[in-house]
């Protein structure tokens, strides 16, 4: 058991020391873009199916800008590519529904 926490400590030392303002963005982003999948479940739960709520695009592109920054940042080509696509669609998702929404409110 010493063994494992030694291990453990150590790599927690070696994360530590190799921390940058580009690794603390990246998990900020990870996490927010991971917070999503719950908060999917969550909903779904609720509602008794399987549907995506607003806050779900809204944590795709925060948590996809955080991500890309970070690519850009540690100069992943593969990475800025995928992110950026990304949020071009969480953010084009966002406009349908606001469009939509829009539309439901003038009709009532």
């Amino acid at each position: 058991m010493a063994e494992i926490i030694q291990a453990l400590a150590a790599a927690w030392g070696h994360v530590a020391d190799n921390l940058t303002w580009f690794a603390i963005i990246g998990f900020a982003g990870q996490a927010v873009f991971g917070t999503r999948f719950i908060l999917q479940w969550i909903h779904s739960e609720r509602v008794g199916r399987s549907e995506i709520p607003l806050i779900f695009w809204y944590c795709s592109i925060i948590g996809g800008v955080l991500l890309f920054i970070y690519a850009v940042g540690i100069g992943d080509p593969v990475f800025i590519l995928g992110q950026s696509t990304g949020i071009v669609i969480y953010g084009r998702n966002l406009v349908l529904i606001r469009r939509e929404r829009r539309r439901v409110h003038a009709d009532a």
